[in-house]
């Protein structure tokens, strides 16, 4: 069975880049509930809490509508690790410069209970495929 990428989004100027074909396809679990399972594997550096990213990536909802995708404006963006969402800080850490992670972010570690009015809908689970290619 091959490994889902996520939705299909017609939009996109640039895809992931390939995974491993021995990639896990089953999901890791974290003791704070986040799901993560590593697509593509690396020897690379690997952030911290307070390193700064550069990345692609695409997120979606559990209906599979696609809410950010950096590969729909075919261009990466770089963040601190302390900027972001509790289950980007935690899984991002997973993951080494080169590779690729997909995450499962309960709602608790993501936009919580309030959601993000117009893109986010409250209690939303989000999930993500994320290439890393750059920590400082």
């Amino acid at each position: 069975m091959p490994l889902a990428t996520g939705p299909v989004d017609k939009q996109e100027k640039v895809a992931p880049g390939a995974i491993d074909a021995d990639a896990n396809q089953e999901f890791l679990v974290t003791d704070s509930g986040l799901k993560y399972r590593i697509l593509r594997k690396t020897d690379g550096k690997k952030p911290t809490a307070i390193s700064r990213v550069t990345v692609h990536y695409k997120g979606w909802l559990d209906n599979e509508t696609i809410f950010d995708s950096s590969y729909r404006r075919n261009e990466t963006i770089s963040f601190g690790l302390n900027q972001v969402i509790k289950g980007w800080t935690e899984g991002m850490q997973l993951v080494g410069e080169g590779g690729m992670i997909e995450l499962d972010i309960p709602y608790q570690l993501g936009y919580g209970e309030r959601g993000s009015p117009g893109a986010i809908p409250p209690k939303a689970s989000l999930h993500f495929i994320v290439e890393l290619f750059d920590v400082k």
